[in-house]
């Protein structure tokens, strides 16, 4: 049994009052007015918090099957895993008016389609403008034209120190609006995850489902975006700090990526031992261990045993912080080197390169479609119509089958299946895939077409709304 020191209960309990009661006597209920509440800080924010629903393409591994093999795949009698589409959620938060949400790239990695939910209740559909894998982040777009949203503020990160208070709000094992307290427990903490780590390390609760979060302070501001936990339920989380995202959100909204600036250098901290050992009166820098042929630093006259202090006035305080200094700068920048070589100090201009994609990003960076699709923004995989199909399970000669519905799609919501036959859209009549294709493909975001649609089996007809988003 655990005993706690009586000095701690009464910290925590300021206003309790121990009375001395008969015994036997009911015990009063003593109201506490004097602890402090987050309920007014988290109200004030929570309606920009919203969660990301994501469908994501599985990798195929095997081939397609017969002919025959798919049309009974239509109609539901086998199931192919590799058609299917893999679910996941996290988590985001409102930082523009016109509808912008920031979350993680993890979180959107090969989403096929994503939907974001309001805490009011409000769904949208949702396009990726930017990603950004190397620091984890991405900017959505919701679609349509949502009115009234409420944005979160990003507040200054550097300003945070150990043991500040942070509030996390995110969607938890899909349980939405749930919120944590806890405490800034380190800065600039390096986790492996990437060459620009610099997370800030808390103790409030975050789970699977929170990523893509927002972490706030006290006052009700962003500090950082949740990221990755420590697994086996530690209790150990970690955010991206907000001045990264500041930083990079003006080039994911126009660009779609982040160009970074580049030295083209090998690089390693500088100890107590080897500034003493070289000469140089400061303990703080980055060691420059090797200088690429051809690259920047090369051009600019930096060498091998070089030990960069500063960057255009701002103190080099390790390798990592040169090189997260650099990749916040874009390429052809000149910047100032303040470098000692030799136990001397010197200044060097350097005009910076564009870093290269050394981790092949852009290769894999191609979402992959649903298969067959010929309208993706609906979800809506379709093909002209099989005779054999029309012979056997009593269909129409002419119209557009459908082959493939994204689960969570607009097709989905409009009650649309595999193995119906689309007659009828928008009162004009579906000759083939090709009729289809035009009518959805001309329709304006936020319109529902009207579609007639001939059920498998049963030789019926009904109507469907499908809203294109």
């Amino acid at each position: 049994m655990s005993v706690w020191p009586l000095a701690v209960f009464s910290l925590l309990v300021p206003a309790f009052a121990l009375a001395q009661s008969p015994p036997g006597a009911a015990k009063e209920p003593v109201a506490v007015a004097s602890l402090p509440s987050l309920a007014p800080l988290v109200d004030s924010v929570r309606a920009s918090v919203v969660n990301v629903d994501v469908q994501a393409r599985r990798a195929a591994s095997a081939e397609e099957g017969s002919e025959d093999e798919q049309m009974e795949r239509f109609f539901g009698r086998r199931g192919n895993p590799k058609n299917q589409l893999k679910q996941g959620a996290g988590s985001g938060f409102i930082v523009d008016p016109r509808g912008l949400v920031l979350t993680n790239n993890h979180v959107v990695e090969g989403a096929v389609i994503i939907r974001v939910r309001l805490e009011d209740g409000r769904a949208f559909d949702a396009d990726v403008l930017g990603r950004d894998p190397l620091t984890d982040l991405a900017l959505l777009r919701l679609r349509g034209k949502p009115e009234n949203l409420p944005v979160a503020r990003l507040g200054d990160s550097s300003t945070m120190r150990v043991g500040d208070f942070a509030v996390a709000i995110g969607n938890p094992f899909g349980l939405a609006s749930s919120v944590s307290l806890g405490i800034v427990s380190a800065l600039d903490r390096n986790i492996h995850a990437g060459p620009y780590d610099q997370f800030l390390q808390t103790d409030a609760a975050i789970n699977p489902g929170n990523s893509g979060g927002p972490l706030f302070n006290l006052k009700g501001e962003v500090i950082g975006i949740n990221t990755a936990i420590v697994g086996g339920g530690t209790g150990i989380g970690f955010a991206v700090p907000s001045n990264v995202a500041k930083a990079l959100m003006p080039q994911l909204e126009k660009d779609g990526a982040v160009t970074r600036g580049w030295l083209g250098v090998g690089i390693q901290d500088l100890s107590p031992s080897l500034a003493k050992a070289m000469g140089i009166p400061q303990l703080e820098g980055a060691v420059i261990t090797a200088v690429n042929d051809g690259s920047p630093a090369k051009r600019g006259g930096v060498v091998e045993d070089d030990v960069i202090v500063s960057i255009d006035g701002t103190k080099v305080l390790s390798g990592g912080g040169l090189s997260r200094t650099v990749a916040l700068k874009r390429p052809d920048t000149e910047v100032k080197l303040a470098v000692y070589r030799g136990g001397k100090p010197l200044e060097l201009k350097v005009k910076l390169g564009t870093r290269p994609d050394l981790e092949n990003f852009a290769a894999r960076a191609a979402p992959a479609e649903p298969p067959g699709a010929k309208q993706p923004r609906v979800g809506l995989s379709f093909q002209d119509m099989d005779p054999r199909l029309s012979e056997t399970a009593g269909l129409p000669v002419n119209g557009a089958l459908v082959v493939e519905v994204t689960p969570g799609s607009p097709a989905e919501r409009a009650g649309l299946r595999r193995g119906m036959v689309i007659v009828e859209a928008g009162k004009k009549q579906i000759r083939g895939r090709d009729d289809l294709m035009k009518i959805l493909s001309e329709g304006k975001s936020g319109t529902v077409v009207l579609l007639r649609v001939m059920l498998p089996g049963s030789g019926g007809r009904v109507l469907q709304a499908l809203e294109l988003p």
